[in-house]
């Protein structure tokens, strides 16, 4: 709830209210706690007052509840009891401008990124590769780069993994070996992708990271994403949240420290963003998490143990909200003793004790003052929210949908010419200038050994010419000897018809012969 003077009210302890500093709030946070202890009613609260002051929200709907805070809230008797212990009158219920997104296009727009937008170690952490396999799919990027082919989507990853196994000899000096069995087990791991419906998310157009960064009438936009069905896949979950920060990070200018932050991001079930991350990666996150606060951009991780978050990443959630937790095994209330010590103890109470007796709705509290360090954790109750608590019906929702700004931006997917299309482009080219060399070898080799090629009816009549000259010949021969023994032959018309209709034989069978030749020649070579 949005006070003037309290600033941007959560909570209400004995000594007051408990309020998160404006400029303060872009330095994180961590809402923790048992399932049903009431995390998402404070996600809630906290996202409808930053909504109030203008700045606009990204959060993950794991069971459709968070939907509500798109309608406005009505009074019930949770809410009227509730109201003498915040020192609310007539609270103003109100809905808040809410926009859905859903990786999978089916209870929002769709968001898409691009593989290349992805990139190499995202990549292969969501197909789940081993160190070799990442160290391919790092060179097929690399060799992708250089080519000038986007690599838009699944075909264009792998058509560009396919052509790199192809040539793999030819990078194999410059990058490194690229086995067959490798490529392959790439293949494998993409194809486990495509049957979960995840290449649905690769594609154009690509989402547009400034759509999370509007406001309507002074109120901050909350983009809801519908992550029911995503969550049953949670690296992809997890790896695309990770993407969304890092695109805001990457394309944000430097602001520093703002009285409001430009965004809040909420990542629900933050633990699975840990779950099996390389070293390289969780190093990666360090660093984005310890940046992207210049950007302008705040993020709240919601898990239910803080020990679910690695302390690297920890020690930077400045503003925390601890619910109930549960110690019913020694693994338990070890749990319980860490996520104790690290708030800034209250000598009014034991942090630990407190922790397991913690009802329904309360939570240890503790905010970053205007120096930037934290305060003494109170016990506190937190708000109720102003807008519905619950799911919104189908029909509500397909509403929101068809009046939103962005209706029909990203609706409808769109292959643009991409790596697939300049590969085969390339393949068809290289086969054209492979039988144009193929002809002109065989033309130059002929012309080296002064052969020129002959056809059949040439080869008859060469034949035909020959059997002609030789009766020409006989004819004259016979012809010089009469005149030179001074005999006369006996009917040399008869004489020179023998002659010429042997002559007329031989050419018959010499030109079969050649006619014979060249057929079986043929059929012997395939033609």
């Amino acid at each position: 709830m949005l006070d003037q003077e309290r600033g941007l009210y959560i909570a209400h302890c004995e000594s007051g209210a408990l309020s998160i500093i404006g400029k303060m709030t872009n330095r994180h946070g961590l809402i923790a706690g048992a399932t049903g202890t009431g995390k998402t009613v404070t996600l809630q609260v906290m996202a409808e007052t930053f909504c109030q002051a203008g700045v606009p929200c990204f959060m993950a709907d794991m069971k459709g509840d968070l939907s509500g805070i798109s309608q406005t809230g009505a009074m019930s008797s949770f809410i009227e009891k509730r109201m003498p212990e915040f020192g609310i009158e007539n609270p103003q219920f109100q809905a808040c401008p809410v926009r859905f997104f859903d990786v999978f296009g089916q209870q929002g727009h769709p968001m898409r990124a691009t593989v290349s937008q992805m990139g190499p170690m995202l990549l292969s952490r969501l197909l789940g590769l081993n160190e070799i396999q990442d160290g391919v799919l790092n060179i097929v990027f690399r060799i992708a780069d250089e080519r000038g082919w986007p690599i838009i989507d699944i075909k264009d990853l792998r058509s560009t993994l396919d052509f790199v196994s192809k040539h793999s000899k030819e990078y194999t000096t410059k990058y490194g070996n690229i086995s067959t069995a490798t490529v392959g087990a790439i293949q494998r791991a993409i194809l486990q992708l495509e049957n979960q419906g995840a290449d649905q998310f690769f594609g154009e157009p690509a989402f547009d990271i400034y759509d999370l960064l509007q406001t309507e009438n002074g109120k901050g936009i909350m983009n809801v994403l519908a992550a029911d069905k995503l969550m049953m896949q949670p690296k992809l979950y997890s790896t695309f949240l990770l993407w969304l920060i890092s695109e805001l990070y990457s394309t944000l200018p430097e602001v520093g420290d703002l009285d409001m932050p430009k965004l809040v991001f909420f990542f629900d079930e933050a633990h699975m963003l840990f779950d099996g991350t390389s070293r390289a990666l969780l190093d990666k996150i360090e660093q984005v998490i310890r940046l992207i606060r210049s950007k302008g951009v705040g993020i709240y991780f919601v898990t239910q143990n803080p020990t679910d978050i690695p302390d690297i990443i920890l020690g930077q959630l400045g503003n925390r909200v601890q619910h109930a937790l549960r110690a019913y095994t020694p693994k338990d209330q070890k749990a319980v003793k860490t996520a104790a010590d690290t708030f800034r103890a209250n000598p009014s109470f034991k942090t630990d004790e407190a922790i397991m007796n913690l009802e329904t709705g309360e939570a240890l509290v503790s905010f970053l003052d205007e120096k930037g360090a934290p305060n003494m954790v109170e016990r506190a109750k937190i708000l109720f929210p102003l807008s519905q608590i619950g799911a919104i019906t189908e029909s509500q929702r397909g509403e929101i949908i068809r009046s939103s700004r962005l209706s029909g931006k990203y609706d409808n997917p769109v292959d643009n010419h991409s790596a697939y299309e300049m590969i085969l482009a390339e393949e068809e080219q290289a086969l054209v200038e492979a039988e144009e060399s193929a002809v002109t070898e065989t033309k130059e080799k002929d012309k080296g050994t002064g052969k020129k090629k002959t056809g059949i009816l040439g080869k008859v009549g060469k034949a035909i010419l020959t059997a002609i000259t030789g009766t020409l010949a006989t004819i004259l021969g016979t012809w010089v000897s009469d005149k030179v023994t001074g005999k006369k032959t006996k009917s040399r018309t008869s004489t020179a018809g023998r002659v010429v209709k042997n002559a007329t034989s031989a050419a018959t069978r010499t030109a079969s012969r050649e006619i014979t030749r060249d057929i079986l020649g043929n059929i012997l070579k395939g033609k």
